[in-house]
């Protein structure tokens, strides 16, 4: 009988562990495809470290917002900026800010995907950027250095952020570091996830 019960109770044990480690496994299936005139980047969200940051990119993904808009800001080894300006240079109307979720213990580290944001920590709103080489610097640091805050990663296409980050860049409305060729998003939709 003891045996019997210590057999049921592994089972038990082992059911609950593997539907943890399942639900743990479901937290960062949501990718999202990003359709760009150099081929496709799919990104893989992290909402259990970035809860705040994901809903605001996915706001901004299911609202179709970032359909047209370029990769305007584009520094090889550095990183590959988007999701703020039209191929005319006109900058799109957003959200409100959000909390810089940076402290996350997520890094900066190439194929990482990023809020992009002003001076003030909390000034994040659409724009984003993708890692192009491990960017120490801009991890959180403490109060003094915030950080940016990653909220995923690119999964497949890389060579295609690769190809981007290689775009011959000018001057353009007093912006630097703009592709002359107007890399463009043509769509950002969600493929998977719950």
């Amino acid at each position: 009988m003891a045996r019997k019960f210590r057999i049921s109770l592994l089972l038990v044990t082992v059911v609950f562990v593997a539907g943890c480690k399942h639900r743990e496994s479901e937290r960062m299936t949501k990718k999202v495809k990003l359709e760009t005139s150099k081929g496709d980047i799919i990104i893989e969200l992290n909402e259990e470290k970035a809860p705040v940051t994901v809903a605001n990119f996915l706001r901004y993904v299911e609202e179709g917002f970032y359909d047209g808009t370029i990769f305007h800001r584009v520094i090889q080894n550095f990183m590959v900026q988007g999701g703020g300006f039209t191929a005319d240079m006109r900058r799109k109307q957003t959200h409100g800010m959000i909390a810089n979720e940076a402290k996350n213990g997520l890094k900066n580290n190439r194929g990482s995907i990023t809020m992009a944001r002003m001076n003030a920590p909390d000034s994040a709103s659409a724009q984003f950027f993708i890692n192009h080489k491990d960017n120490d610097s801009l991890n959180y640091a403490g109060q003094l250095k915030p950080g940016y805050a990653v909220f995923g990663a690119v999964v497949e296409g890389m060579n295609v952020v690769d190809a981007i980050a290689a775009a011959k860049t000018t001057i353009r409305n007093g912006m630097r570091d703009v592709p002359v060729e107007p890399i463009v998003i043509k769509s950002a939709r969600v493929v998977s996830g719950r």
